[in-house]
């Protein structure tokens, strides 16, 4: 699949890239695109909820009533869970939402995604680019100029770039990241992918490794 590439003025430069078909045109699978989300979202959580059981609460241990003849449940102490500020049965105790997930499962995710973008034509290949100083303002007149305003756009560079991380950063439905760091849940989440030419080099290293 072939697609142009475009300056940040959104100037068609007249060369061409050719997407890799074996990661942007593949038959996607929808199960492992699930998977690798669930595990992305999993991993996003804290996982610090807790309640306090019976042993845990403050309060005296003497038992309230007799054994029998009260003519209602049995109880023991003030902690107990069936009495109001008694302890919680069964709740919450900090713990780790992680699973683990192969690595070529999670490869087979990246190349779903990314081919359902192709598939959509939401991917816009530009040519490398930087900025001299963080400049929102400039910022915002590359995306007007790619015709990508008022989408969620994802920005994929071959490296860290500072400057521009901060002048995209105040910027309503725009990321920006680095191709090494790109995940399944980052690419769906999109509507448009913005894509420098060194990035596909890097992604095409990763993915077909």
């Amino acid at each position: 699949m072939e697609v142009s590439v475009l300056n940040i003025k959104g100037e068609d430069t007249g060369r061409k890239v050719l997407l890799n078909d074996s990661i942007f045109n593949i038959e996607p699978n929808d199960h492992v695109i699930y998977l690798d989300v669930k595990q992305y979202l999993a991993n996003q959580r804290q996982g610090t909820a807790k309640s306090k059981e019976r042993s845990e609460v403050s309060g005296s241990t003497r038992k309230l009533g007799r054994q029998k003849g009260g003519g209602g449940a049995r109880r023991g102490d003030i902690n107990s869970p069936v009495l109001v500020g008694g302890g919680r049965v069964f709740g919450p105790k900090p713990r780790d939402y992680g699973f683990k997930l192969n690595k070529k499962v999670k490869v087979l995710a990246r190349k779903s995604a990314l081919s359902y973008k192709a598939k959509e034509n939401a991917i816009v290949v530009v040519e490398d680019f930087t900025m001299e100083a963080p400049k929102t303002k400039q910022f915002v007149e590359i995306i007007n100029n790619l015709k990508v305003d008022g989408k969620k756009a994802l920005f994929v560079l071959p490296g860290a770039n500072k400057n521009v991380y901060l002048s995209a950063r105040n910027i309503e439905r725009v990321n920006v990241m680095t191709a090494a760091a790109l995940n399944t849940y980052k690419v769906l989440n999109a509507d448009v992918m913005v894509v420098t030419e060194n990035s596909l080099k890097v992604v095409d290293e990763i993915l077909t490794k």
